[in-house]
């Protein structure tokens, strides 16, 4: 689980200072707040540790088909002042205590910086903390040199980050690059813009990790899932109930079309069975965010930006208690970017209740000032409360009921005379 997490002169943010990462994460704030930009940093980092070439660059910042598209480090980097350094870190522990050279533990924190030099992106400096030692490398005139006092034997060389044939030894490092990757590969993420249902889907037999960042393979793990464990449908079907979106589904083999499934649905108990696209658009968006919640492994993180897109607000706000469901029951991490009103209040309520604790709990509100994107985490207290709650946080509510409250006024005095 990722503990703590920070970005420096990243597109929008100067600096996001040392966010905590708890269990449920949520960012919130207006449209081009830079709450997004935070999940980014996440997933460059994943399509770094996950690209099958160019290994020796030290970020891979993607391309149309990868989890996030950021050009260069001239796009990225805060008000494209090239002469800035991109700086990362995080903090995050591991599944189970590892001895790391010598070291046993079960946390692990990373850190490294960018500049630019002679026209692309170098690493200037990479750094894994375990137990209060540093193990560090950093670029000298001469090229890349251990900054620590403790040397290892048996180089391995670095797949990634740009390090290439750096002075020393480096088998300490392969066992914290390996806990590093790892983290990265038990992120799993869905965007925003959710794939279209459709009256067929083919499936080639193939076992998806994922959904897919538009929920593309929501079918094929569907039919995955019942070939290797069986026994999602179940929850899913009873969350659909709960979310008095449809009674239940079904993905039907089409005759004589090898590979070809349509998935049918009915929409109230006893009712007819219907295709996907012939019910509300709402279904087939929510769909991938309850097969992911229940397809991936126990322990993942998932990241999730406007999981409540296309729903009804009743529906946000039963939203709320999936996330807390399967965080509390499947040990999963969830990070989501929201702008539902409904599913945080949802969510305080149920921290009154006491069904989610206000420490595995942590939202950030957003907000842009002058070009630079401004962070504060809102204080929620035992009892769902939160203290410092931002002026407008979602819109002008009351501003409104009164404006309307002063042209009705208006209206009647002038419909009198």
């Amino acid at each position: 689980m990722i503990t703590e997490l920070r970005a420096q002169n990243f597109k929008s943010w100067k600096d996001t200072g040392k966010l905590q990462v708890a269990p449920l994460t949520g960012f919130f704030g207006a449209n081009s707040s830079g709450k997004t930009s935070i999940l980014q940093t996440l997933l460059m980092l994943k399509q770094t540790v996950e690209r099958p070439s160019d290994w020796n660059k030290v970020l891979y910042f993607g391309n149309d088909k990868s989890l996030v598209n950021l050009g260069s480090f001239d796009g990225v980097i805060h008000q494209h002042s090239s002469d800035l350094s991109l700086c990362l870190a995080m903090s995050w522990n591991l599944p189970e205590k590892q001895k790391l050279d010598s070291i046993e533990t079960d946390s692990l924190s990373f850190s490294m910086a960018i500049k630019k030099k002679y026209r692309t992106a170098e690493l200037a400096r990479l750094c894994y903390r375990v137990g209060g030692r540093d193990f560090e490398i950093e670029w000298e005139s001469s090229g890349y040199k251990f900054k620590s006092e403790h040397y290892w034997e048996n180089a391995d060389l670095f797949r990634c980050y740009g390090v290439v044939n750096p002075f020393g030894p480096l088998e300490s490092f392969a066992s914290l690059k390996n806990a590093f990757e790892d983290l990265f590969h038990r992120i799993c993420y869905l965007g925003p813009l959710r794939e279209y249902p459709r009256s067929r889907y083919k499936w080639q037999g193939n076992h998806p990790q994922e959904v897919g960042q538009h929920g593309e393979d929501t079918v094929p793990c569907v039919l995955s899932k019942r070939v290797q464990l069986h026994g999602i449908d179940k929850q899913v079907i009873e969350w659909l109930q709960r979310l008095d979106l449809i009674d239940s589904y079904r993905i039907n083999p089409i005759p004589n079309k090898e590979k070809d499934y349509e998935f049918l649905v009915r929409k109230y108990k006893g009712g007819p069975e219907v295709h996907l696209t012939d019910v509300g658009f709402g279904v087939s968006q929510v769909l991938p965010v309850l097969i992911l919640c229940y397809y991936v492994p126990e322990g993942s993180i998932l990241i999730l930006e406007q999981p409540e897109a296309h729903l009804h607000p009743k529906v946000q706000s039963e939203l709320a208690d999936l996330l807390i469901e399967v965080v509390k029951n499947r040990r999963l991490q969830i990070i989501l970017e929201s702008h539902s009103e409904h599913l945080l209040i949802r969510l305080m309520r149920r921290i009154a209740e006491e069904q989610i604790s206000a420490d595995d709990t942590a939202f950030y509100f957003c907000e842009m000032n002058e070009g630079t994107s401004e962070i504060e985490r809102l204080n929620v207290d035992d009892y769902g409360n939160i203290t410092n709650w931002p002026q407008n946080f979602f819109g002008d509510e009351m501003g409104d009921l009164a404006a309307k409250a002063k042209a009705e006024m208006k209206r009647r005095k002038a419909d009198k005379s």
